[in-house]
């Protein structure tokens, strides 16, 4: 598989992240959020978060994981976005090239996003890639997401930051996503309303309790509901059981008219990464990836190679919200 780049898209210290910063090139960053209070302004935006897969999986206070993006036309530019006005993201990106968008997990923005998103003009027209900001998880609770606004140096708790990021017109841009489950051949499960949280369901026809359902199973909650949307498999991955509601919950939100299916165990991560990414050559010269922290924690990646790099996030977007998967973009030549 080819992550050939040109482009900065690694690990750096403080004074290396400020230097590109301070020679004009765009960037996305993701670190602790005293890191990124230090950076100077510049054409960025970024997002907290302390995990990431570099060289090998790595969680640190100490390093910016740092994306380059690529300067074409006017080059990018930036823009905030509060709930109601998120619905712009896509008309606002460029008519050739992409937008890369960074927003707060458990935000009231992030929850507009994960509802609403497949709903957005020019969603799936023009393509949309970004994550989901998050914590170290002992800090769950106690410390908020955030996003930063790297031109003003503004931080925010609530609300998305994106860079409309042209392209040369020689080249394409394509999106992917790599997922290291797959689900079972039964049973299906719908729902008759969307949200975070389901407590009444259908399960293969028939009424059910989801929460009772899964405690009766001993389902494990490391692994997701499964969805196929089209031939692309996406997964809605469970937060908790909460025994008092009766309630299931999630951290992306199910819909209805949608078929789950609860996924197939994976026995190691690292190879079904490995086989997964075998299946996704990925064109081009590699921009952006990310991957989610769940894969990360649950597959014990710390330590370990995988050969996509990139901060492990609280979601992935490639279009819409995404929960255990990763995400790429690559620029492609025309014609390839």
């Amino acid at each position: 598989m080819s992550t050939k780049t040109s482009l900065q898209h690694r690990l750096m210290s403080l004074a290396q992240a400020t230097e590109l910063i301070r020679a004009g090139r765009p960037c996305c960053m993701a670190a602790d959020e005293a890191l990124l209070r230090r950076l100077p302004r510049g054409p960025w935006i970024g997002g907290t978060i302390p995990y990431f897969m570099a060289e090998r999986g790595t969680t640190t206070r100490d390093a910016l994981f740092v994306t380059e993006l690529p300067i074409a036309g006017s080059g990018p530019r930036i823009m905030r976005y509060d709930r109601k006005s998120l619905e712009r993201v896509c008309t606002d990106g460029p008519e050739h090239g992409f937008t890369l968008i960074v927003m707060p997990a458990f935000s009231s923005a992030h929850e507009a996003f994960a509802q609403e998103a497949p709903g957005y003009a020019e969603m799936y027209l023009r393509p949309l890639v970004g994550w989901v900001s998050g914590v170290h998880l002992d800090d769950l609770g106690r410390v908020k997401p955030l996003v930063f606004d790297g031109s003003t140096g503004l931080a925010l708790e609530d609300g998305a930051v994106a860079m409309h990021v042209p392209v040369p017109a020689d080249k394409m841009v394509h999106v992917d996503i790599v997922n290291p489950v797959s689900p079972e051949t039964g049973p299906a499960i719908e729902f008759t309303q969307g949200g975070f949280s389901a407590g009444d369901c259908r399960i293969d026809g028939r009424s059910h309790n989801l929460h009772d359902w899964m405690v009766e199973r001993g389902f494990n909650t490391q692994l997701p509901l499964v969805a196929d949307y089209c031939g692309a498999l996406v997964n809605v991955c469970i937060k908790k059981l909460d025994a008092q509601s009766r309630r299931v919950e999630f951290y992306a939100p199910v819909f209805p008219g949608t078929v789950y299916r609860p996924a197939r165990p994976v026995g190691n991560y690292v190879s079904a990464f490995a086989s997964a990414l075998a299946s996704h050559q990925i064109p081009g010269e590699q921009v952006f990836s990310c991957n989610c922290v769940l894969n990360y924690a649950y597959g014990g990646l710390e330590g370990k190679t995988v050969s996509v790099q990139g901060p492990a996030t609280f979601g992935e977007i490639a279009y819409q919200l995404l929960n255990q998967t990763l995400v790429y973009l690559s620029l492609v030549d025309e014609g390839q």
